[in-house]
């Protein structure tokens, strides 16, 4: 099998998410082929993850959770990753591949994935057999050598990552690490308008890894794609959406899962709830779940009826529900509220900012509270 589609990054999620994609569509014919992972951090975890995936022999995903209210617990394997490499030890294998063979390129490298770093210079192009340091400065490198080999193959890149409009950013930081390394102007341009930059949003509840390589994920999947001219799909799967209206399916995510997912931590941080509590737990709870519902029916959807887009939020509500209540996944509200006052600015504030930007006269008592509290 050719392994046409390139990804950058070996996470739990990827593997239920985009490979299980590509593995149930290639056994329907529908996937342009293969993945080759890689790994480019010195992660341990990691490390032990492409040793896994580098036989190519397939790995587990267990789906466990509830559709239409029926309980769902099934073991799939995903065959889609037939090699793996590691970005340090196999950076000639992966300069040719990306010359030739590559078609889509996925990438999740997590919320520091863009970050640049300062040992990443113009010296590289002179040297390149020389690894760069930021998954930035890779694709520079990377991308230098398919131009110069094949300015005229189709390219679509895919960023998973979790940042808005995350393609449109990506591009962005390339092409300006690209102008910094003062390459030629004709490749800068390349890469803004013969690449394909897909913008897109990842949406599944990938819960805990299965070792040395799997993952245990929810029956619930989305991947929202941007429509763009020239846009070529890694496959075509009933999870992968192509849409004009990507800010509608962010906003859904971000105000209605996330929001409640930070709500629930924030009432569990400040009510002393129990250490090891879940989201289904929080959600069967007698105090919690009646404030979640009135959270969304009071403080967001009326955001949403202000964009005409009411109907839509409370059709997602239906199934998100349904996602929350899943007594299958060990979702802990003490690994959501990580990083929980960042998380507040980037989940709460919006929902906040965007009602009054509409002119909406909305108290969002609890929102308020919540980006109120400095912890």
């Amino acid at each position: 099998m050719t392994a046409p589609i390139l990804q950058f990054g070996t996470s739990r999620f990827l593997q239920a998410h985009v490979d299980l994609f590509v593995s149930e569509a290639l056994d329907a014919g529908q996937a342009l082929g293969g993945i080759t992972v890689v790994q480019t951090t010195a992660n341990p975890a990691s490390a032990a993850r492409v040793a896994a995936l580098a036989g190519g022999a397939g790995y587990p995903v267990r789906i466990r959770g509830l559709r239409d209210g029926a309980p769902v617990d099934q073991t799939v394997t995903c065959r889609a990753v037939q090699r793996a490499l590691q970005a340090d030890a196999d950076w000639e294998q992966l300069r040719e591949l990306m010359a030739t063979d590559v078609q889509v390129v996925v990438s999740n490298t997590a919320d520091q994935g863009y970050q640049l770093d300062p040992r990443d210079d113009a010296s590289l192009i002179q040297q390149p057999s020389r690894v760069p340091r930021s998954f930035p400065a890779k694709l520079v490198a990377l991308l230098l050598g398919r131009w110069l080999r094949q300015p005229q193959a189709p390219l679509s890149l895919f960023p998973c990552e979790l940042i808005e409009r995350n393609g449109d950013t990506l591009c962005a930081t390339v092409c300006a690490l690209a102008r910094q390394w003062a390459l030629p102007a004709a490749f800068v341009e390349w890469l803004r308008t013969h690449c394909v930059w897909a913008n897109s949003l990842v949406d599944r509840i990938v819960s805990e890894a299965l070792h040395p390589v799997g993952a245990v994920a929810e029956p619930y999947a989305l991947w929202a794609i941007e429509r763009r001219p020239g846009l070529m799909l890694p496959c075509t799967h009933p999870a992968i959406v192509l849409t004009d209206e990507l800010d509608h399916h962010e906003r859904l995510k971000l105000f209605l899962l996330n929001a409640g997912h930070t709500f629930l931590a924030e009432r569990w941080r400040e009510d002393a709830h129990p250490a090891d509590m879940t989201v289904a737990q929080a959600m069967e709870d007698a105090r919690l779940r009646p404030e979640l519902e009135a959270l969304w029916h009071d403080e967001i959807v009326p955001v949403f009826a202000a964009l005409d887009k009411r109907e839509a939020a409370e059709a997602y509500l239906v199934l998100l529900r349904e996602r929350l209540l899943n007594p299958y996944l060990a979702h802990r509200l003490a690994d959501i509220a990580q990083n929980h006052a960042q998380k507040k600015q980037r989940r709460l504030a919006p929902i906040v900012a965007l009602a009054r930007q509409l002119g909406l006269q909305l108290p969002q008592p609890r929102l308020n509270a919540a980006l109120a509290n400095p912890n």
